[in-house]
């Protein structure tokens, strides 16, 4: 198997950026990506079951791996959920799957977001690792428009090895992630013309 074109850039671009601009002593303590884990929950569907198989074969699609579906933890009745009742699927995408998914997000996808002005850069969790929701399957190349039954949304988690949010979002933006541009920034672009 090929290495992916990204994991390639990763090594000798972003590892020598980020050992510099965070002045790491050795070349394991810059950050890398984990794991992307792609998950989906179909809990407010009426017909449940019908909409988490939906969910399977779209996930399956989009990431090139089948996923594992979640199941409810304990009946709530104001929901009409019983016990070990499927709710979701999720998949969690590593090694050369993972960073080819991840080029083709960055690439492919995010840009057929509509109106995409970039994405939240506040969606960390203290720890390094980022979290994005996607509200429309079709913005994937790899889902045909004419075959979608139904409106499906996805989170996007990227685990990271960093310890803190700044490294974590500086591991991303250097692998391409098209962040938002923050307000003080566009704040100090206006007051400097």
């Amino acid at each position: 198997m090929s290495i992916p074109t990204l994991l390639t850039y990763y090594r000798e671009k972003v590892v020598p950026a980020l050992q510099a601009k965070h002045q790491y002593a050795n070349v394991h303590q810059v950050p890398r990506l984990e794991k992307i884990v792609v998950t989906s929950c179909m809990g407010k569907h009426p017909d449940r079951k019908q909409a988490v198989e939906d969910a399977v074969a779209e996930i399956a699609k989009i990431t090139g791996q089948k996923p594992a579906m979640t199941y409810a933890r304990k009946s709530v009745a104001n929901f009409k959920l019983r016990e070990g009742e499927v709710l979701g699927a999720r998949v969690t995408l590593r090694g050369p799957r993972m960073w080819e998914f991840l080029d083709r997000f960055i690439n492919v996808t995010a840009p057929n977001i509509r109106d995409f002005r970039g994405l939240p850069s506040k969606s960390f969790d203290g720890h390094g690792n980022y979290a994005v929701g996607i509200s429309d399957q079709s913005i994937f190349p790899e889902i045909e428009l004419d075959q979608i039954k139904r409106q499906i949304g996805f989170d996007l988690i990227f685990v990271t090895s960093a310890n803190t949010d700044d490294e974590g979002r500086d591991l991303l933006a250097e692998l391409g992630i098209p962040f938002r541009a923050t307000k003080k920034a566009d704040e100090t672009q206006t007051a400097n013309a």
